[in-house]
């Protein structure tokens, strides 16, 4: 299975899917195209073992970035809010996931 592996998420792609019972976050990577993929690789294998679920999508449009507020490439967006910027280690990543499982 694709989930079970560290690896680039797409689009639409939910980490832990086959797990209904996890509460589901929506996320939003802003950024460039190779920032987005090194993030979503390090974040999948970051929180893949915690009781989450997460969709992801991704924005590469700078004027989309700034207008809420966004200032570092890249920057995850949880359910609406600015979660992490900048290419975070995956320690801070897991982290900082903890605190929503």
């Amino acid at each position: 299975m694709q989930n079970e592996a560290c690896h680039e998420m797409q689009a639409g792609e939910v980490l832990n899917a086959s797990h209904a019972e996890y509460p589901l976050h929506e996320a939003v990577i802003y950024g460039s195209r190779l920032d987005c993929a090194k993030f979503s690789k390090r974040l999948s294998c970051a929180i893949k073992h915690l009781p989450i679920r997460v969709r992801f999508s991704y924005e590469h449009n700078s004027e989309q970035a700034l207008g809420k507020g966004i200032i570092k490439d890249p920057t995850l967006v949880l359910d609406g809010a600015i979660f992490l910027e900048g290419l975070t280690q995956a320690e801070d990543i897991t982290k900082a996931f903890e605190k929503l499982a």
